[in-house]
Order: C-alpha cells, then structure tokens, then sequence
C-alpha cells in the first residue's frame, strides 16, 4: 500500500463511527469519550495527557460522515501549533483491516504537508485546514484502522491520532442512501 493511498485510508477513517474504534481489540484502543477530538468525526487522541503536545488540535468536521466510497471526503480541521515543526518531523502510521495490518511506516511529515497545500517549517499561532480527498470507489468492504503517532525531528511528541471507518458491501445502503434513489 502507497503512503498516499494510507493518507486517502486515513481520512477516510476520520468520518468513521466512532464505536467502532473497539475493533482494535485491545482496551488502549476502546473508545473513550475523554479523548475524542472535538467536532463530527469518530477521532480520539491516543492519550489524555496532550499537555505536552506541539500542536494543540481544536476541531475536526467530516463531511460526509460517515464517508462514501467513490465520494469526495471534504476534511476541515482547526488547532494551534504551538511550537516550530521543522524538517526531520516525522509521522508514525499504522493501517489495519480488521485484525490484519496493512501497513505500518514512518514517513517525512514535511513531505506529506506538500498534499495540504503546507510546508515545513510550521510556524506557532492558530491554524485552520481544509482538504477534499477523493476516495476511491473500490474500497474493499470491511473496517479500517489507523494510528497516527507524529514527533518533531527531535522527538517531541507533536500529536497522536486513531480512527475507524467501516466500509459496508455494496448494496446495503443507509436509509438515507436509499432516500436518494
């Protein structure tokens, strides 16, 4: 799987339900309503204690959310980065389908800034981030599960994300879905 095709899984996964987070199967992965990120998303911070964190992350909207397959994901996200982030920042990333893992790397984060229109380095004040991803129409039906662990070139942590998505099989659509036919 292609780093970008993990940032397209990604996305997609923060427009997920968000109970299904238990999926991961281990109680550190369980849904916790103290760690969810602020806004309609299924998103949660990998650990209560964020004081620490370079970026300060306020907001996540989705739409649609839940996302569709085939469909433009449209992402925007607000928060305060709080301190430089400089070239050598990096972004652990973790994508499992089920139980299975799909990919597990660690990518250059000012590389992956360059497809939201960003570059290194970041500056301190507020932020606010808007990102249209076109996700593909053959996503292969199941849940998806990303971890998103991401530190500065010096190891400080920057934030730590995880999602879930669940794509159903074609032709069980939403009520909603069936609303539009």
């Amino acid at each position: 799987m292609r780093f970008s095709t993990a940032v397209a899984c990604l996305s997609a996964c923060l427009a997920a339900p968000a109970t299904a987070l238990a999926i991961w199967g281990d109680s550190a992965y369980a849904f916790d309503s103290n760690l969810k990120v602020p806004g309609e998303n299924p998103i949660e911070f990998c650990s209560a204690s964020r004081d620490g964190n370079l970026i300060d992350i306020k907001k996540v909207d989705l739409a649609p959310n839940p996302p569709k397959a085939g469909k433009p994901l449209l992402i925007t996200a607000s928060g305060e980065v709080k301190e430089t982030i400089a070239s050598g920042a990096y972004v652990k990333l973790v994508v499992k389908y089920g139980l299975i893992q799909l990919l597990s790397t660690t990518a250059d984060l000012c590389e992956q800034l360059g497809n939201v229109d960003l570059s290194c380095p970041l500056e301190p004040g507020n932020m606010t981030l808007t990102k249209s991803v076109d996700l593909p129409s053959a996503i292969p039906p199941g849940t998806y599960s990303v971890l998103a662990d991401v530190y500065s070139a010096d190891d400080e942590p920057i934030t730590c994300l995880k999602a879930t998505v669940n794509f159903p099989r074609p032709g069980l659509s939403s009520s909603e879905d069936s609303e539009e036919l």
